[in-house]
């Protein structure tokens, strides 16, 4: 029971734990819900039989011990679902973020973020409220109108037939709806996160758009979208709606049956007028809590959406391996690689190669060849489909990712920076680094020039993704990161593609200090970036079309000299 609530609900084993307690303390407060209706039948029967004279403390003393247990019931209530719900929902969060620290990125890229940060806010807010209200709330008046149900079978089965024949027929009906609701409410879903994803790619291409004078039309999409949500919200309101006031209708018929049933046996003498009266008391409060129970199961319904979004973050495959390093040296070698990114396109095929420790080995070639991809294999930022990618013979597949990044330099060409100070955004490549190491780094990277003229040097706040500095600064601080970190192996995709021919060249020979005796992979589209590498590696259409140094290159007449060639034309070009 335990495991199928931590699958059907994204649990802990405590947190599904604290819900069985959470049905328990529920389902007793609704039994402690009949103790004034036990009283009022008690006071029923003192008048008729003219009984009553005297009992005023008694019926003071129950009304009081009545009272007692139903606060101290919605305390246990209280601390059994929404308490622990929302420690159980701190640890969700947590659980969410430390898997998606772990899963591969080749996951990231079938997701937006809107849609990611949408599973962690959202779902998991929407989950919270269901566990703490929807789902304890069914169980226990599920588990306490079996209790009421068979003592009141026990006392007549007539009446009790007449009371509890809508109960099945009720939840019949919203049960037998849930493959509707699941449907309505997974489209309503897909609907809204459309809508999030036009919203943050709204935000993200606003200089485009402005540019572009194209506002105006990506908003009529955005608002058709928008509609697309406030429609599929109504269908799946109205039909969540149908079924369950179908039920409740249902229940309000028991009363009725009670009544009409009570009457004739009451006509034959078979039951008394109290026991009437008891069995009219008991459906009023029987149907009460199940009314609102059909709801919650509507809604718990609809929580299998909200679920399976978390499932698919906390279940997904991680890259695993060995966390020991094996690796003799720091060549990485590429053997019959082949991969795709899971639209059926393959990127590389056959991809074989070997980047030696001590030398430089320059990844070249057209746009959509592979290069990138490259890089990000060798890192195991993804895994091959088939093939074998060693660093030193180690293979990468089979040794974890954080353990072989540790060997890793890497600067992309698309830079990430923090909200923090420039210092704190180059400790990010070896978080126990002193001051004097950051600053070290970052004049190597030339960032002194810039930081000089910032009111706070060092330590000034650069912004979201270092919004108030220039793409060149962003780049060389990514690149402050990677000398300070000074790992074996250097992965440099387009470093220093945002430069100017000035800082080009200190950063370039800045970087011969940091390439010695290391393992270095360039991906470079301008040749003159490549012109001294030890190796270059030509990739096109997926595949290695070209391999040598940039001397037998040139003389072959290939795809890098037609390249090294093409860039001398355009260099000569002139407005």
């Amino acid at each position: 029971m335990i495991k199928r609530l931590e699958r059907t609900f994204a649990l802990s084993e405590k947190g599904a734990r604290d819900l069985v307690k959470g049905f328990i303390a529920c389902a007793v407060h609704n039994l402690t819900l009949f103790v004034p209706v036990g009283i009022l039948y008690l006071l029923a029967a003192d008048m008729l039989m003219n009984t009553l004279a005297g009992r005023g403390i008694f019926y003071a003393v129950l009304c009081i011990i009545s009272v007692v247990l139903i606060m101290i019931s919605y305390r246990c209530v209280y601390k059994a679902t929404y308490f622990s719900t929302y420690v159980e929902s701190g640890v969700r969060r947590v659980s969410l973020a430390e898997k998606l620290r772990k899963i591969p990125l080749s996951y990231f890229g079938k997701k937006d973020l809107a849609d990611i940060t949408s599973t962690i806010m959202a779902d998991a807010a929407t989950l919270e409220t269901g566990l703490s209200h929807w789902v304890p709330e069914l169980i226990g008046a599920v588990i306490s109108t079996t209790i009421a149900a068979l003592s009141i079978m026990f006392f007549d089965w007539r009446m009790g037939l007449a009371a509890l024949w809508p109960i099945p027929v009720a939840i019949l009906i919203v049960v037998l709806s849930r493959n509707v609701q699941y449907r309505l409410s997974k489209r309503s879903m897909d609907a809204k996160m459309e809508v999030a994803d036009g919203i943050q790619e709204c935000i993200e291409t606003m200089r485009d758009l402005k540019s572009c004078n194209a506002e105006k039309q990506y908003l009529k999409g955005l608002f058709r979208k928008i509609d697309k949500v406030e429609k599929r919200a109504i269908i799946s309101e109205v039909g969540t709606a149908v079924f369950v006031v179908s039920a409740s209708f249902i229940l309000k018929i028991g009363i009725g049956t009670v009544a009409l049933a009570g009457s004739v046996l009451l006509a034959s003498g078979e039951i008394d007028v109290l026991t009437l009266f008891m069995y009219l008391l008991i459906a009023s409060r029987l149907y009460d809590p199940l009314q609102s129970s059909l709801q919650n199961l509507a809604a718990v319904i609809s929580l299998r959406t909200n679920v399976e979004r978390m499932d698919e973050i906390l279940f997904h495959p991680l890259q695993e391996g060995k966390p020991e390093l094996t690796n003799s040296s720091y060549d990485i070698a590429f053997e019959n690689v082949r991969f795709g990114y899971g639209s059926g396109e393959e990127v590389l095929s056959d991809v074989t190669f070997t980047a030696k420790q001590g030398e430089v080995t320059a990844l070249v070639g057209p746009s959509g060849g592979g290069k990138t991809t490259v890089s990000r294999l060798a890192a195991r930022f993804w895994d091959p489909d088939s093939g074998t990618i060693t660093v030193g013979g180690m293979d990468v597949t089979k040794t974890d990712p954080e353990a072989l990044l540790s060997l890793y330099s890497i600067v992309f060409q698309d830079v990430t920076l923090f909200d923090n100070t420039i210092a704190e955004n180059i400790r990010i490549g070896r978080r126990d680094a002193t001051d004097e190491e950051v600053i070290e780094a970052g004049k190597m990277a030339q960032c002194l020039p810039f930081v000089e003229k910032l009111p706070d040097g060092w330590n000034t706040m650069i912004g979201e993704n270092g919004s108030e500095l220039s793409g060149g600064e962003r780049q060389r601080i990514s690149i402050a990161r990677a000398f300070l970190k000074n790992s074996p192996i250097i992965l440099l995709d387009e470093a220093t593609a945002s430069l100017d021919a000035e800082n080009e060249t200190e950063i370039q020979n800045a970087l011969s200090k940091l390439i010695r005796n290391k393992t270095v992979l360039v991906i470079a589209h301008r040749m003159r970036t490549v012109e001294n590498a030890d190796k270059i590696v030509v990739l096109s259409g997926g595949h290695v079309a070209e391999e040598g140094s940039p001397e037998e290159l040139l003389k072959h007449n290939g795809i890098f000299s037609h390249m090294v060639a093409l860039q001398k034309e355009s260099s000569n070009w002139k407005i």
